[in-house]
């Protein structure tokens, strides 16, 4: 579905990415990980066209999509869930995901069939649907956020570290729900400094160190790598 070819990004003088070979194929979970400033986030920005490679490509199903725009891509059926979940805060659960389906706009019974799904994923959504989205706790921001993304239809959702700052037994949840949307057809790429959990709920990962793909293969030959687990599960 989703390759990157040799991908380069700069910001001003300094070097992001570093040649990303990625592939992500049809109906997988693949994960990224890696340390602080390996360059995870920005390659997911440079998928969603928020960045600009200065060499290299993104390829949809064999066509260059480097040089569209964000909302031509989440057209073409890529949605992200941005790291730090970016809800509108002073807008409603309901508003923030009205938002998400802007590219439905007009289709309104496709876009209640959408909120209806989230909210089998998501009852507390439901709950709160008039409530300013400042207010939530962390755990249903990101319920949110996801929730958001997925009003988009999405063939390919990006999450972006979706466990940072939740208390365990939310993490738990959040990869459970990881595991229902893929099962019911969307392929995941997923950012995540939590290697321990990217690695169960992936069929296959990337390890990134200073914008350079250094290991790659199935989740379960990484989560088992040496190297792997004496960096990021400490051990």
């Amino acid at each position: 579905m989703l390759t990157l070819h040799n991908v380069t990004v700069y910001y001003g003088a300094v070097r992001a990415l570093d040649g990303v070979n990625l592939r992500v194929d049809a109906g997988e979970i693949v994960s990224m990980i890696g340390a602080n400033g390996a360059g995870k986030s920005t390659t997911i920005r440079c998928i969603s066209g928020l960045v600009r490679p200065r060499s290299g490509c993104v390829r949809l199903d064999g066509e260059d999509v480097t040089s569209l725009e964000p909302h031509h891509l989440v057209a073409k059926g890529i949605c992200q869930a941005p790291e730090g979940r970016r809800v509108f805060a002073n807008l409603s659960v309901s508003e923030n995901l009205d938002l998400g389906a802007y590219v439905h706009h007009g289709h309104h019974s496709q876009v209640e069939e959408d909120r209806e799904r989230v909210f089998a994923l998501f009852p507390r959504l439901k709950e709160r649907l008039r409530q300013p989205a400042g207010t939530l706790s962390g755990g249903e921001q990101q319920m949110l956020a996801i929730g958001r993304a997925l009003m988009g239809r999405p063939r390919l959702l990006m999450l972006d570290e979706p466990s940072l700052g939740l208390a365990p037994f939310l993490v738990r949840q959040i990869f459970e729900i990881v595991r229902d949307i893929n099962q019911q057809g969307v392929t995941i790429l997923l950012v995540e400094q939590n290697a321990y959990q990217a690695l169960r709920v992936a069929s296959r990962a990337y390890v990134l160190e200073t914008g350079r793909v250094v290991k790659e293969g199935l989740a379960e030959e990484l989560l088992h790598d040496e190297e792997v687990r004496k960096a990021y599960l400490g051990e």
